[in-house]
């Protein structure tokens, strides 16, 4: 049974490698020892915003399986109403099949629940079909365009 909990900094070397564990991931992270500052800063600005949460999904014996992050933003449209935001989604190789993302995703939705959100939302590479064919199967609809500019 997985266990689903706040990251810790010192989770931070097994989410980056999850991050990176992919075509697109391995072109984006870094993975050194020690950390790159960055994400020890980033680490710091989502541990101190109530407003984002940070997840690993590991075993029993603290083995990090997978991770994602939620963001909870506050909007005017739709009189007002919260939304999730999910990223950075991922499960370790050997636990992809296995439901473990099924797990991981549902968790995240019940927060977002927990915390008044009439939506959530996610986004994913347009490369990754298997993924949104993935999100689709637990009710997530493919209804807008995603636009992104890098700064």
């Amino acid at each position: 049974m997985p266990i689903f909990r706040n990251a810790r900094q010192s989770d931070l070397v097994d989410i980056i490698r999850l991050l990176a564990d992919d075509d697109l991931g391995s072109a984006r992270e870094v993975i050194s020892d020690p950390v790159d500052g960055r994400y020890l800063a980033a680490f710091a600005a989502i541990e101190a915003d109530p407003n984002q949460l940070l997840v690993v999904a590991s075993d029993e014996t603290g083995q990090v399986l997978g991770c994602l992050q939620i963001s909870f933003i506050p909007g005017l449209s739709r009189t007002g109403m919260w939304r999730g935001q999910i990223e950075s989604v991922r499960i370790a190789k050997g636990y992809r099949g296995t439901g473990l993302g099924s797990q991981l995703i549902e968790w995240a939705v019940a927060r977002c629940a927990e915390r008044g959100c009439g939506l959530v939302q996610l986004t994913t590479d347009k490369t990754r079909g298997a993924t949104v064919r993935f999100y689709e199967k637990l009710g997530f609809v493919t209804s807008h365009e995603g636009l992104k500019r890098n700064l």
